[in-house]
């Protein structure tokens, strides 16, 4: 006889109505299932109990996650036959690695952003006790650290895809212009990959884990052997960096806004449209009414073009400076 539901763990009644909705067709492959959040929201429940729920139905091959789409509809997703109670079986705990728990780390945090990690909510993705993870890593700070300089491993390990002035003519003034290109362009991809990553340190307080320090290190070296003096190096350095980071914050406060609001930005866009009308009607922003309806009223947001159009012109003004051409730096 099947089980009174409310007998049920709480994870598994979150598991049963997700799959109900599965079955019924009001989730269709490829459309998304609720966030760890929202979960936890609607069902009242603990973060860990949510992603453990999503554990439990990307399993199950219910679901799949899907980096920035958060956790989806499985496009050959099965239905499973209901849920029975059994005997509680033990079961042993699978082997658990530091690797593991960074790699479930960047994981969750790639599909829910970093505000959804919880070192609970890691131990309930790899199936092992709340805390289990405790025993590898002292904190979710320190966990953090061991994700992000795994991150920047992709990018400067053996084979990284930075040049050190390879497609540049040795002597040319301009010699720097590709590694220094290359470099903003490898740690723009990264973070393309890995939004959360630009929400870690500052200019002020930066991420002093070994992966970071090379690829600073790399851009230093591409910028040095010009005459420049070591602070005003330093100065261009952090000024690139700043301009990648900056556009890549954006990132994952869309991804964060999307999963409090459930709504996408286009579906954000629509819902204030009646506020931006209103303005325009107003006649108190006519420069942006005349823009707006020469584009037919809509404006195409695209990071990528706005990044390569600042990264463009930021190179273009640094050139003089950096080629030997500029005048005095700002702090001399």
């Amino acid at each position: 006889m099947p089980a009174d539901p409310a007998s049920q763990p709480p994870y598994l009644r979150i598991c049963a109505e997700i799959q109900r909705r599965i079955s019924d067709g009001e989730l269709r492959p490829g459309d998304a299932v609720p966030s760890t959040r929202q979960i936890a929201r609607e069902w009242g429940v603990a973060l860990a109990t949510a992603t453990k729920a999503l554990t439990t139905l990307r399993l199950e091959g219910l679901v799949e996650t899907r980096p920035r789409s958060g956790t989806v509809v499985s496009g050959t997703a099965p239905v499973p036959a209901p849920r029975r109670r059994r005997a509680s079986v033990p079961v042993a705990e699978p082997e658990l690695t530091l690797d593991r728990i960074v790699t479930a780390a960047v994981g969750i945090a790639d599909a829910e952003g970093l505000a959804a990690l919880s070192m609970r909510g890691v131990a309930a993705r790899l199936g092992v006790a709340a805390m289990a993870p405790y025993r590898y890593v002292p904190s979710k700070d320190e966990l953090v650290l061991l994700m992000a300089d795994a991150a920047f491993g992709e990018v400067c390990g053996d084979g990284a895809p930075y040049g050190d002035g390879a497609g540049a003519e040795a002597g040319r003034a301009d010699s720097w212009r590709f590694p220094v290109e290359s470099a903003a362009r490898t740690l723009w991809a990264l973070y393309r990959r890995h939004p959360w990553l630009a929400q870690l340190g500052s200019l002020t307080r930066p991420l002093l884990v070994p992966n970071v320090m090379i690829h600073g290190e790399r851009m230093l070296r591409a910028l040095g052997g010009r005459g420049l003096d070591p602070t005003e190096l330093f100065d261009i350095h952090l000024l690139i960096h700043s301009h990648v980071q900056g556009m890549a914050v954006h990132l994952e406060w869309e991804a964060q806004a999307e999963a409090v609001t459930g709504q996408s930005e286009h579906q954000w866009r629509d819902s204030r449209a009646p506020v931006l009308q209103a303005l325009e009607r107003s006649g108190r922003i006519p420069e942006f009414t005349r823009l707006m309806g020469a584009m037919g009223g809509t404006y195409v947001l695209r990071l990528d073009v706005l990044f390569d159009l600042g990264l463009q012109a930021l190179l273009d003004g640094l050139a003089p400076r950096i080629e030997g051409r500029g005048g005095p730096h700002p702090r001399e």
